[in-house]
């Protein structure tokens, strides 16, 4: 039984949440719905307690609520901030385990929402990292530093090429290479699931930006090669704080 007391909302009050929630359990209320996005969830970087504390209630609104999907996915792809906010968020994973399978389900149908929906799968299978960074790869653009000589490369994935390059702000993305897309037997990991399931559900140009965004790059400037997934991940992933 949740203690509303002590779970504010973005404005510190502890009672509102818990009366809204009440009315959209009741019926598809607008209003109800846009006074919880802005209460839970500020500015899509900042969450709550009041934010986990609704997380299973909305989970089970969620097969019937295209609302209360969204937002439940929001919060959950704010979880990699510092909200302090851990054991809380620990109490969810059976809701959160109940929510994978419904996006996964709804990934089947091969919903108008697909990616937005497959980013909030990756949130909640913990991949903050790539739920907040993977596109559309219609132009994508991925910048890192190369390990072994440290210039700054450019990685495009996108309708206008699928390179790596030095960028030069007068000149633009020069010194272009192809880059070279992992195979399927070669994928591992989250990167093996995310193409396993682009695939799946018939998302061919999504598997292929995958393919890429896991595959290898080669370094205009001292010509290594290196994993494009790798080496962004190191350079971008955020460093999740967990109770000790």
């Amino acid at each position: 039984m949740v203690n509303w007391t002590q779970m504010h909302d973005c404005y510190g009050d502890v009672d509102r949440v818990p009366a809204l929630l009440e009315r959209v359990e009741l019926g598809d209320d607008a209003e109800a719905w846009e006074e919880l996005g802005y209460r839970l969830v500020l500015e899509c970087e900042l969450v709550f307690p009041a934010s986990f504390a609704a997380l299973p209630r909305l989970v089970r609104l969620a097969s019937r609520s295209a609302r209360a999907r969204g937002l439940a996915g929001t919060i959950l792809r704010c979880a990699a901030g510092h909200h302090g906010c851990d054991d809380l968020l620990a109490g969810c994973a059976d809701a959160i385990a109940e929510f994978r399978e419904l996006l996964d389900l709804h990934l089947q149908a091969r919903p108008v929402d697909y990616l937005a929906t497959f980013r909030d799968l990756l949130a909640a299978k913990e991949q903050y990292h790539w739920s907040a960074v993977l596109g559309e790869f219609t132009d994508d653009f991925y910048h890192l530093a190369c390990p072994h000589c440290a210039v700054e490369v450019t990685i495009a994935i996108g309708d206008h090429g699928r390179y790596s390059a030095i960028r030069d702000w007068h000149l633009g993305d020069v010194d272009r290479l192809g880059l070279r897309p992992a195979a399927r037997e070669e994928l591992s990991g989250i990167g093996r699931w995310m193409h396993q399931t682009a695939v799946r559900d018939g998302h061919e140009a999504l598997a292929d930006g995958i393919a890429h965004l896991f595959g290898k790059a080669e370094c205009p400037r001292c010509a290594s090669v290196f994993n494009i997934a790798d080496e962004y991940t190191s350079a971008n992933s955020p460093v999740l704080r967990r109770p000790g």
